[in-house]
């Protein structure tokens, strides 16, 4: 039997998609003659989706989101580390075999669904493709499931020979949405879905995706800046920085039981409909992805840093159930935004200071 055919012992079996220890590294065009500089896109990631649990993947940009999604759909080959689909490392499997548990077991909503569809094709063509590559069915049963797939994302089939160029932002999302189901995928990855339509169809959209999650059962991760939308729709938020997945924690308790400095910066910087924005000031370079600081990437910005965060890259702490988080000097429990803020003001002023008297 090939090894891409026997599961691993030490994987969860409620686990639907694993990651462990998975580094991507891509050589960049920058460089010297002989070497090019190397991008350090993922490194170290450790990550277990269960079936039917919602990740929300929060970061600014460059932090490695997209990376994230696609090892986990199997689109991007890990540089090194495992990725395994109910418990079969997925890059043991044949070529053939491979293609066929991502193509029918995941699935990728994109950002903009005006670039995603083709345009040339209608809307029926485009949902019945997957069907067609995968050979699901006969071609009545693929016609039947066409007519379901827009039912489920309430398209009147009246645009069913309709082009895309044809369709509104919402119903061209609803068409990837559909597209996306059409194999029944156990794992869908949201890439940002709403930020390319109006606000007023946003809503629409996120209530689509949850009701769908609900009576499908779908294991979701949700990719976004909005990071007050990842925490509605989420059951957990991952946190990532340059790379590197710095907490994980249950999303009901990540706006005010943050650990990690970080995390509490990134939400403190995003409005609230109670509370007027109050960000954490981070002042400091901004670090390289081809040539990340030792120890705590996050040092370079953090208030908190000192010398032990240049030593070592911290261990995963327990916080509680679900919780966990890589910081030697984490928020402590009750610390409050405006505490922070303060804190990272004071840190800001002595260092300011301490420039000036240095001759």
């Amino acid at each position: 039997m090939p090894p891409g055919d026997l599961p691993d012992p030490d994987e969860d079996p409620a686990a639907l998609v694993t990651l462990r220890d998975a580094h991507v590294v891509h050589k960049a065009r920058t460089g010297g003659l002989f070497s090019r500089d190397r991008v350090y896109a993922l490194t170290g990631a450790d990550l277990t989706i269960a079936a039917g649990e919602t990740v929300g993947v929060v970061g600014e940009s460059g932090c490695g989101k997209s990376t994230l999604a696609k090892v986990l759909l199997g689109i991007q080959r890990p540089t090194s580390g495992t990725v395994s689909l109910r418990g079969r490392n997925l890059w043991e499997m044949g070529a053939a075999e491979r293609r066929t548990a991502v193509g029918t077991g995941t699935a990728m909503i994109f950002q903009d669904p005006s670039t995603a569809l083709n345009r040339r094709m209608p809307v029926r063509q485009i949902l019945r493709d997957p069907l067609d590559v995968h050979r699901r069915g006969t071609p009545e049963q693929r016609t039947t499931r066409v007519r379901e797939l827009m039912s489920l994302v309430g398209l009147p089939t009246v645009l069913a020979d309709a082009l895309p160029g044809q369709l509104s932002g919402g119903q061209r999302q609803r068409v990837a949405i559909a597209r996306a189901l059409a194999l029944e995928p156990q794992l869908v990855v949201a890439d940002e879905p709403t930020s390319a339509l109006d606000v007023s169809v946003r809503a629409q959209i996120l209530n689509l995706l949850l009701d769908l999650k609900e009576r499908l059962n779908l294991s979701l991760v949700f990719v976004s800046h909005d990071i007050q939308t990842v925490r509605r729709m989420s059951d957990r938020v991952i946190t990532m920085y340059l790379g590197r997945i710095v907490e994980e924690s249950p999303a009901a308790r990540i706006l005010g039981e943050a650990r990690h400095p970080y995390t509490r910066a990134l939400f403190s910087a995003t409005p609230g409909l109670l509370a007027p924005i109050d960000p954490i000031p981070l002042v400091g370079p901004v670090p390289s992805a081809t040539k990340p600081p030792s120890g705590c990437p996050f040092r370079t910005r953090c208030w908190k840093a000192d010398a032990v965060c240049a030593t070592a890259m911290p261990d995963f702490e327990d916080a509680g159930p679900a919780h966990r988080y890589r910081c030697h000097h984490p928020v402590l429990a009750g610390e409050t935004t405006r505490d922070l803020v303060s804190q990272s003001s004071a840190a800001m002023a002595a260092a300011t200071a301490t420039s000036k008297e240095t001759p």
